[in-house]
């Protein structure tokens, strides 16, 4: 990479991260940020990284240093003082944060570590260990960032049709959204490209299935939409069903295929799997539970009414009592008053049967984990779970 390029690219990251401010635009369920104790998990995450030897905030460098994203990269920066909700993706992605973690990426890592070299392999697997972790799982950890990067940025294109003056010129959303697709697509083409070169059919299959789930759950998400209509009815399973493909797929895929790459038999492949889906459902309860937590969001931040604990708030008082309740919050127009709100969700059996319902995920990924020899990485896979339980 040219010095040229090199310098263009930091150029353009300095502007982005410290850009002027720009009002919220992406739903709290779609952060990249964890939502448990700063302090804790930063902690966790600090021993993680020691442990598999690779600090995640490097995880994607070769891609973030090609030429063709630093071109990306300078035409991104032409939004800055915008509001498209591609900036605050693109801050996040390089603001030196604490909670700022590529968190699937390294519980790929761990539970690689976890596992070790298999035993029953035949033929025995070929590749020097670095850090316990073979360098097809190192790549696969990679790839993991890669898509969910890459889904993330995609989630940031804006409906043109709903744009009002205050989302600020239509040329520069416009501009955001090229960019956002461009940009989407170049991290899933590096991903498609690390995955051929795994040369591992079984896993490319398993992966790509998670790619197609992303988009299917995405899919779930936005569908329901409408505006006389804020709030799905929908039974918890479906939820967990719907959030499984949205935010635990790839994750529990990739452990699975973390464990296939180094020759690990079904058995311990299932349990990786476990371990993915029911870690990240727990981590999706936490994030939705953040609302309505003393210390949590502001009175009047909008929380997303689809979260667990609205939707078990439902099925415990009633779909008919729930609508009505909504209705009296509502004082100008179509916007519910959110104060007004929380206090009714938090005087239900919502929260508490979602804290039950995130504890009960938790357990699910700790069993998972017995089958695991116990070690370091294995102890860290269960700490991160702890951390997810922290309120």
């Amino acid at each position: 990479m040219s010095a040229l390029h090199t310098s263009s690219l930091l150029l353009a990251l300095r502007r982005l991260k410290y850009g002027p401010a720009l009002a919220a635009s992406f739903s709290h369920g779609h952060s990249l940020h964890s939502t448990t104790s700063p302090s804790s998990w930063t902690k966790v995450v600090s021993e993680a990284e020691k442990i598999v030897g690779y600090p995640t905030s490097f995880m994607s460098l070769r891609c973030l240093l090609s030429d063709e994203l630093s071109n990306i990269a300078l035409n991104v920066r032409k939004l800055v003082g915008t509001k498209h909700p591609l900036i605050s993706t693109a801050r996040g992605f390089i603001y030196d944060n604490r909670d700022n973690l590529q968190l699937r990426g390294l519980v790929v890592l761990l539970i690689s570590k976890a596992a070790g070299p298999s035993k029953t392999a035949d033929p025995p697997m070929e590749g020097d260990l670095v850090s316990g972790i073979y360098p097809s799982q190192r790549n696969l950890a990679e790839i993991t960032e890669l898509i969910h990067t890459a889904f993330l940025v995609h989630r940031g294109i804006v409906n043109i049709m709903e744009l009002t003056a205050s989302h600020g010129l239509l040329k520069d959303m416009q501009f955001g959204n090229k960019m956002a697709v461009l940009s989407g697509d170049f991290l899933l083409a590096n991903a498609s490209t690390g995955l051929a070169q795994l040369q591992n059919t079984q896993v490319v299959e398993l992966v790509s299935s998670a790619i197609g789930d992303l988009v299917q759950g995405v899919y779930y998400e936005n569908s329901g939409f409408d505006e006389e209509k804020v709030t799905d009815d929908i039974p918890m399973t479906k939820w967990a069903k719907r959030t499984f493909l949205s935010h635990g797929a790839l994750l529990a895929k990739c452990c699975q295929g973390a464990m296939q790459l180094a020759k690990h038999d079904t058995a311990l492949q299932e349990m990786a799997f476990r371990y993915g889906k029911h870690m990240s459902l727990a981590h999706k309860l936490n994030s939705d539970l953040q609302p309505f937590l003393e210390e949590g969001f502001g009175d009047s931040v909008p929380f997303n009414l689809n979260s667990a604990p609205i939707i078990l708030h439902q099925e415990t008082s009633g779909r008919d009592t729930w609508i009505n309740q909504l209705k009296q919050t509502k004082t100008n127009g179509k916007q519910p008053d959110y104060a007004k709100l929380r206090e009714i969700i938090k005087a239900g059996k919502g929260v508490s049967s979602a804290f039950e319902l995130c504890r009960h995920h938790g357990n699910q990924a700790l069993e998972a984990l017995r089958s695991f020899p116990t070690s370091e990485a294995r102890s860290t896979l269960e700490n991160i779970i702890y951390a997810v339980h922290k309120f």
